[in-house]
């Protein structure tokens, strides 16, 4: 009889899964994944292909640029080869204001992901995980303050805090503002990373790269400077 009552069971739970909008908009966010990872679609992280496509669309580069970063973003693609080839497409300014804006309209589709579609799923996943646990307990104070502080280090996993944050009680506004103004120093990071790459390459003065490296490298030690000098 309890055998029965528990296939009963697992059977309603598996049906009402099946019914459920939000297990096939996972599924269909994890098989895109698949497509750009293992597919022939992996191309697309080619930067000699992108660079390519970019400007063989020069007309429509910026919008293209823009919806490739949140469509990475919202699957959970890390877009840090599209800031570089924006470098070199774009330019510093423009390469470094085309991929902020890029990634946080990326990082607000992953939010509202996580919050009004996959919230069971995602926070199933992660309510036991240290970073969920942290960021709900600093994003009650100090919304944007929290948000600026963990967006500023460029070494900070962007795709699992897009949906993380979402899970937690902030209002999108502060996390758009946060997230736009918090990524601007790594993102001209791996901007002039790629302008100066690309120079290098062709044979320029390899000076500015490594300036680029050094900034790079001055942003993702600074939060670990601080916390040593408070203690």
């Amino acid at each position: 009889m309890i055998k029965i009552k528990q296939h009963n069971y697992l059977r309603k739970k598996l049906a009402n899964l099946l019914i459920s909008k939000r297990f096939w908009i996972g599924i269909t966010l994890f098989i895109i994944a698949l497509l750009f990872t293992l597919s022939p679609l992996k191309i697309i992280f080619n930067p000699n292909f992108l660079v390519n496509f970019f400007q063989a669309n020069s007309s429509f580069a910026v919008p293209l640029f823009i919806i490739a970063y949140i469509i990475l973003s919202v699957i959970s693609i890390p877009g840090t080869i599209l800031t570089l080839v924006g470098g070199i497409i774009f330019g510093l300014l423009w390469g470094t204001i085309w991929s902020v804006i890029g990634a946080t309209l990326g990082a607000l589709g992953a939010f509202w992901t996580a919050r009004y579609l996959l919230r069971d799923l995602v926070k199933q996943k992660f309510a036991h995980h240290q970073t969920f646990i942290t960021f709900n307990q600093g994003i009650t104070h100090q919304p944007i303050a929290f948000v600026l502080a963990v967006r500023f280090v460029p070494i900070s996993p962007f795709n699992l805090v897009n949906f993380v944050l979402g899970l937690t009680p902030i209002h999108w506004f502060p996390y758009t503002l946060g997230t736009f103004v918090g990524i601007i120093p790594g993102t001209l990071a791996y901007t002039w990373l790629g302008v100066s790459g690309i120079e290098a390459l062709q044979g320029s003065d390899r000076l500015s790269f490594f300036l680029a490296l050094s900034f790079l490298g001055l942003l993702s030690i600074l939060p670990l400077l601080a916390k040593k000098k408070s203690i």
